[in-house]
């Protein structure tokens, strides 16, 4: 009986120890939760683009989101997860005709994804402070990717324009001009542009 006494005391004191391990780990993971880390903010339209998506209010209301973003906590970024994975669903609806190509649409593709990853967080309940940021910042790398994107293909079009509008103006009937002679006055139109607006003569090759 002495014994028996001795084990169940051991178990207990063991049990105890185990209880308050568990309970300290619980204390120090809530402090790294509500602690507010600061991100990056994300890559923005240009401003010489703004009046081409002056009426996408869907990509306005994103971009808004994501200044809450900058300085978050993991608690808050998980609370506000479900609500910013709506709206990257309501822009992925709301996409202009100008913006209605399989390469742009891919972007929004991969930023709804990691929306829906980051809400899917709030789900795992020993979920840690480093995981949630580290979802935080792949989301709002994925947003600045589309914001790029929107400059690149505007920035192309601004272009194409301006070789319709030259090829015109110096009078040139364009229905009179072979594939060689167009080609070889859309790369002196290209590089007139390029120089002009100190562009990196890559950019407008990437769709």
């Amino acid at each position: 009986m002495k014994y028996l006494y001795i084990l169940l005391l051991l178990l207990l004191v063991i049990s105890c120890g185990d209880k308050q391990e568990k309970e300290v780990a619980v204390k120090t993971a809530k402090p790294l939760m509500s602690l507010v880390t600061k991100h990056n903010a994300t890559k923005s339209v240009a401003p010489k683009f703004l009046n081409d998506v002056v009426g996408w209010q869907k990509l306005k209301l994103v971009d808004s989101f994501f200044v809450n973003y900058r300085n978050i906590s993991p608690n808050e970024a998980l609370n506000n997860a479900v609500e910013l994975k709506d709206l990257v669903k309501s822009l992925n609806d709301s996409i202009p005709k100008k913006f209605n190509i399989a390469s742009f649409k891919a972007r929004v593709n991969v930023l709804y994804n990691e929306t829906l990853r980051l809400a899917d967080l709030k789900d795992i309940p020993a979920i840690k402070a480093t995981e949630v940021n580290v979802q935080v910042d792949k989301t709002i790398e994925a947003f600045s990717a589309v914001n790029i994107k929107v400059n690149t293909i505007l920035q192309k079009q601004r272009f194409e324009d301006l070789i319709d509008v030259d090829v015109s103006f110096i009078g040139l009937d364009t229905t009179k001009i072979d594939n060689f002679s167009k080609k070889t006055i859309d790369l002196k139109l290209k590089e007139k542009f390029i120089n002009k607006n100190n562009l990196d003569k890559g950019a407008l090759k990437r769709q």
